[in-house]
């Protein structure tokens, strides 16, 4: 039932992605007569169905490039390849892929569009910063993403925000050249920026993390372990914050914790839920389950 879930609102964002693209392949051809009205819209049809294709099959890929991941054997992280071990068996999932993100900031996050071929990404930092409890609890986290089928629509769903927004500002920057007066295709493409957030958190939902975090709870054992794990993530990214200039923060709801700076795109695409009531969460579990400080 839940793969026919995330197949389904997988296919709701590439409904969604065709509409959009073809409604920028008519602002294009209204800008720019001698390119065809019908070209111009079939074209971005066609690129529209290429993203999609792309974006089923070759996200995972896509996403471990962008962040220059590098998938490593147990020889050569072997803390971090026991530990996502020893959770897939608790969890009963097939072993994932391990990658490293080389980066000083400290997140981790899943991706791949089934169990069978999910990869688990911890960063650099993310190793130094946590101990091994710590460091279970945040694997429990991304794991319980993959148990919920959380990973592919989350990765689609970044892909597909990106693949809009870039496709919006090509709108609007040939309206910008064109010197007719089409206030009302300037209005469209405007609108255009905040739909691709909208489908973002629409498929990202903060109760998609707070429903990982219990999860992960669960499957580690102890809740206090991630919410150490978040107190300390919630500083470090805040002084190492992920270098966009080879990632976008279209992608950052795969991330544990929001891994950029915080500003109005960010801000848009605000699809983490607040860091203290998260922990409060966790601790509030803990207490239930009778564990204390």
């Amino acid at each position: 039932m839940g793969a026919f879930i995330a197949n389904a609102k997988v296919l709701m964002m590439f409904a969604v992605l065709i509409l959009l693209f073809v409604v920028i392949g008519w602002v294009i051809g209204s800008l720019f007569p001698g390119l065809g009205l019908t070209a111009t819209m079939f074209i971005f049809f066609i690129i529209a169905v290429a993203i999609n294709v792309v974006s089923y099959f070759f996200s995972d890929t896509i996403i471990l490039k962008m962040y220059r991941a590098k998938v490593v054997s147990e020889a050569e992280s072997p803390r971090l390849y026991r530990i996502v071990r020893d959770l897939s068996q608790r969890a009963q999932l097939p072993m994932p892929r391990v990658a490293i993100v080389p980066t000083q900031n400290p997140n981790a996050f899943a991706t791949g569009r089934t169990p069978k071929k999910a990869v688990v990404a911890a960063t650099e930092g993310l190793l130094r910063t946590l101990d091994d409890n710590e460091l279970t609890g945040v694997l429990a986290h991304e794991l319980a993403h993959v148990k919920n089928r959380d990973v592919l629509v989350m990765t689609v769903a970044a892909t597909v925000a990106g693949a809009v927004a870039f496709a919006a500002r090509i709108a609007f920057w040939g309206s910008m050249f064109n010197r007719s007066d089409n206030w009302i295709i300037i209005l469209l493409v405007a609108v255009t920026l905040p739909i691709a957030a909208l489908l973002v958190q629409l498929a990202i939902s903060r109760s998609r993390e707070y429903k990982a975090d219990a999860k992960g709870a669960e499957l580690c054992g102890r809740p206090l372990w991630l919410a150490s794990a978040l107190r300390k993530l919630d500083a470090g990214v805040k002084q190492y914050p992920m270098d966009n200039s080879h990632a976008s923060p279209s992608t950052s709801s795969l991330f544990i914790v929001n891994p950029f700076r915080g500003g109005a795109i960010v801000s848009m695409l605000s699809t983490h839920p607040p860091m203290q009531e998260r922990i409060r969460r966790l601790e509030q579990m803990a207490s239930e389950k009778g564990q204390y400080r």
